[in-house]
């Protein structure tokens, strides 16, 4: 690029499209790399470079993945290998500030997996921009599910492509406007507040194909740049420009790190107005947090207005409990999924088995790990509990029967969220799959548990358990390593913070007595 990297102050916007991994322990091949360099004080894209990528093993791009961004093996046939684009792509982005949607969880991972793959170091940044954390962060809810397509919509900035060129070029004017309403906000905030504006203060916490070539590398046509523009970009990190990046609005969106900073005061002297580190940390928290929006929102749409369609009486099954089936019973091709009102105006995917709610109930299943407690509490203040159980095979194929019919349902849809598979596997011989129940809380004069729990005796009597408060400790002398549980629970799936799945909520759990 003809600068030296301790003068590159521009910041790089990039995209990778990938290939859907379709079984368990598949990872992600690029498809397609896209970025763009912007002057952070102009915000104006100064150059562009875009190519196709060709994977290793042409037979990695499914129909899933032809679906979630148009790319199909014809398109890649003649396009360069990331081996060929690897110096290209290293000049690129070293050095330099990163910015991107969800850059931190998915496209910083699979650039360094891709060089990595290759025996090589992979290229550093200088600062990250994760816009996916910031803006939830600094934007809040307001925009629905944060994702970048539900975020392009709120604007009016059209539809979103999939593509990689197309999305960094969408994220950067996602983050002009949302800098934008975030400036006048603040600008005058009780005139905004009394006309019924969301709080800027507000975080609440809940991704026809344009056809590109092989490989571009372009000056941006309707923005020429000079070298005199370029050696300028370079220089924005004097003194002189301080004082006017400080009120810019692209930078109140990078508050975050200078706020934890002034709480703690052993990292101010260190601060970074690029640090992403502590919304990285949150954002791998929000991982332990995904059942808290669900969980929020599942109470907003069970009232009487949100129009909520009710599904048919299940019968009773040989569990004997109406509406659970037995792995045995489940017929897979009476699996289907749909599409059901959400809340504001999303949607979310719902299992049926038959027409009916699909719940599942399993006997003698095996804890492989005890009952643990986030160290992150639901938006109630309410502990979140779970445990880890080995599965039958006869279980696992019903649930990657589900994964796939619901994963599908989700790509058609539009998401682009990295999909979790819900049976864990990991290798080794002594690593059989496992699954993980979650325990449920809610709060009616208190918290209590919602799953219902009983112990078993080997007599086959029963007794249901009373607990005084809810914490892991009370549950962990019951429900430990090596014990058997009967377990009884709902197969909710989820899409939040671009991470999907399904969930398994325990509804009813008998422990068997030592």
């Amino acid at each position: 690029m003809g600068l030296s990297e301790e003068t590159r102050s521009e910041i790089v916007f990039f995209d990778v499209e990938t290939t859907v991994p379709t079984r368990p322990g598949q990872g992600h091949a690029i498809l397609e790399f896209g970025a763009i360099l912007v002057c952070p004080r102009k915000l104006v894209e100064l150059r562009c470079y875009s190519t196709l990528v060709r994977p290793s093993d042409i037979s990695l791009i499914s129909s899933l993945s032809v679906r979630c961004n148009g790319i199909t093996p014809d398109n890649v046939s003649s396009a360069p290998t990331f081996g060929e684009i690897a110096d290209e792509v290293y000049d690129i982005l070293h050095g330099r500030i990163w910015a991107g949607h969800n850059i931190l969880r998915f496209d910083c991972a699979r650039i360094r997996e891709a060089f990595a793959g290759l025996g090589r170091p992979a290229p550093e940044p200088k600062g990250t921009i994760d816009s996916l954390a910031l803006l939830t962060q600094k934007f809040g809810r307001r925009a629905g599910d944060m994702k970048m397509a539900t975020l392009a919509a709120y604007f009016g900035l059209g539809q979103q492509k999939h593509r990689s060129l197309d999305d960094v070029r969408m994220n950067l004017e996602v983050v002009k406007y949302c800098a934008t309403v975030l400036f006048l906000e603040s600008s005058l905030p009780d005139i905004f507040t009394a006309n019924s504006w969301v709080s800027p203060n507000a975080t609440t916490r809940s991704r026809s194909h344009g056809k590109l070539s092989p490989a571009c590398l372009s000056v941006n046509s309707n923005t020429p740049v000079s070298e005199q523009e370029l050696e300028e970009a370079a220089s924005l990190s004097s003194p002189v420009n301080q004082e006017m990046e400080e009120n810019h609005p692209i930078f109140s969106l990078v508050t975050v790190a200078e706020e934890v900073a002034e709480s703690n005061p052993s990292r101010a002297a260190n601060s970074d107005p690029f640090d992403m580190a502590p919304l990285c940390n949150e954002m791998k928290a929000e991982s332990d947090q995904l059942d808290t929006a669900m969980e929020e929102e599942k109470t907003t749409c069970q009232s009487p207005d949100t129009g909520a369609q009710q599904l048919p009486s299940a019968s009773e099954g040989s569990s004997g409990f109406v509406g659970f089936l037995e792995p045995e019973e489940v017929s897979i091709p009476l699996i289907s999924a749909s599409l059901v009102p959400y809340y504001r105006g999303t949607h979310r995917i719902r299992l049926v088995h038959n027409g009916v709610a699909f719940q599942l109930c399993c006997s003698a299943l095996r804890v492989r790990f005890g009952v643990t407690e986030s160290k992150y509490n639901d938006y109630a203040g309410r502990p979140k509990l779970s445990f880890v159980v080995d599965t039958s095979p006869s279980l696992c194929q019903v649930l990657d029967a589900c994964d796939g019919i619901a994963q599908k349902l989700s790509i058609d849809s539009g998401s682009s969220s990295e999909w979790k598979p819900v049976v864990i596997r990991k290798k080794g011989i002594c690593n059989s799959p496992n699954v993980r129940l979650h325990i449920s809380i809610i709060n009616v004069d208190g918290p209590r548990y919602e799953t219902e729990i009983y112990r078993k005796e080997s007599s086959g009597a029963v007794e249901k358990l009373m607990f005084s408060q809810c914490n892991a400790e009370e549950l962990k002398a019951i429900i430990n390593p090596g014990t058997f549980v009967d377990a009884y629970f709902s197969l909710d799936p989820y899409d939040y913070c671009q991470q999907a799945g399904i969930r398994l909520v325990a509804k009813k759990l008998f422990v068997h007595s030592n």
